[in-house]
């Protein structure tokens, strides 16, 4: 394995949001009265030059992610990628995202955005219901939600993304199919359509609300997947779905298992170096404690080198994912493992027919597609 043959991602997270919503298990925090903003940018920076140091590939996307980072001023995120460009060069076509709420304190920023370098805009849409969007807390309606995607078509973004969830509270079929046919007749090039999960140490989690049950999801699901594939839309992901050459770049290289350098609070990398090692980190979480030590070891909450039998699982927990699985030379150049090895491990799920494999690469089957928990639980080191 080299390292110079492993696409590199910057991930920078930005903690703070206007509102914590209920289901939400990210590290993200309500804003204080007064942003923190310049001082946090400092810190960024900081950590920046720690974590390239000695890197020297180019960066091939940057995704900012939060909390809601279109809370942060074009200026500070024009400031970040000059500062990310300065030690490792972005590539000529690097992908860059930034992740907004459609609430409408942020809609004027979405021109400056674009002038800043932000050329992909994902939009947490979540629903277009009035009564959904309550029910999960949301600071914005439909009309937000709209209004928003024609801003950002008017502020010059051709890459565009958007969030809906289905599986919502009290949701019925008939809604959420609805709510998928609204979106899509907006017509943004990417959809991540995912089911709302109650996740430990939420709100949701502690008290449940009335969520439709497994059928019902799993109709509404099936349906929204025909109507998604109706419209031109492919599934490449489990939850995403897009337009010919509109996936999203920076998530397919964590689902490759490329290497990616993470800053900020809470905030995880991964890195293989020249000799051969991979090596994840992960930055403190809690956003006060990291900007008083970053740029310094100290900000570092996890440092580990994966051992052959972690590395291989985590590469299959992203890779198949995918529709198209994982590509055998992916495999043995981001891992430096052997490929006989692999499917001497995933000989059962191959002889049960939930896995196809060739001399190329690695998948679900059909059938298998549908049970990807079930293969990747056998599978757990």
């Amino acid at each position: 394995m080299h390292a110079a043959d492993v696409p590199l991602s910057v991930y920078v997270h930005l903690p703070w949001c206007v509102k914590k919503c209920p289901y939400c298990d990210f590290n993200s925090h309500r804003a204080p009265g007064q942003l923190p903003e310049q001082a946090y940018v400092d810190a960024l920076l900081a950590d920046w030059r720690m974590a390239a140091a000695g890197v020297r590939r180019p960066i091939e996307s940057v995704f900012f992610g939060g909390g809601t980072p279109s809370l942060f001023s074009a200026a500070s995120i024009a400031r970040i990628l000059a500062a990310i460009d300065g030690i490792t060069p972005l590539a000529g076509d690097c992908e860059i995202t930034l992740e907004a709420n459609p609430g409408t304190t942020e809609r004027g920023r979405f021109a400056d955005l674009r002038a800043a370098g932000v050329n992909r805009l994902s939009l947490g849409v979540q629903s277009l219901d009035d009564d959904c969007l309550a029910a999960l807390g949301r600071i914005h309606d439909a009309a937000d939600a709209e209004a928003a995607i024609a801003d950002a078509r008017a502020a010059g973004f051709e890459r565009l993304n958007c969030d809906l969830m289905f599986g919502l509270p009290q949701q019925t079929r008939a809604g959420g199919i609805a709510d998928l046919e609204r979106l899509i007749a907006l017509d943004p090039g990417h959809i991540s359509y995912y089911q709302l999960t109650l996740e430990p140490n939420t709100p949701f989690f502690r008290r449940p609300p009335a969520l439709p049950d497994d059928d019902t999801v799993a109709d509404i699901f099936e349906a929204g997947a025909a109507r998604l594939e109706a419209a031109g839309f492919t599934q490449y992901e489990v939850s995403a779905w897009t337009r010919p050459g509109v996936a999203c770049r920076h998530n397919d290289n964590y689902w490759r298992f490329g290497d990616y350098i993470g800053i900020g609070a809470g905030a995880h990398g991964k890195l293989s170096g020249d000799d051969g090692a991979i090596r994840r980190s992960a930055r403190l979480r809690w956003p006060t404690g990291y900007m008083s030590v970053a740029g310094t070891p100290a900000a570092l909450a996890e440092q580990r080198t994966p051992d052959a039998e972690t590395l291989r699982f985590e590469c299959l927990l992203n890779a198949l994912r995918r529709r198209d699985g994982l590509a055998r030379r992916d495999y043995e150049t981001r891992t430096g493992l052997a490929w006989a090895a692999l499917l001497d491990h995933v000989a059962r799920p191959l002889a049960a027919g939930l896995l196809v494999a060739d001399g190329h690469g690695l998948q679900a089957s059909e059938r298998g597609w549908h049970y990807l928990d079930d293969i990747l639980a056998e599978l757990v080191p």
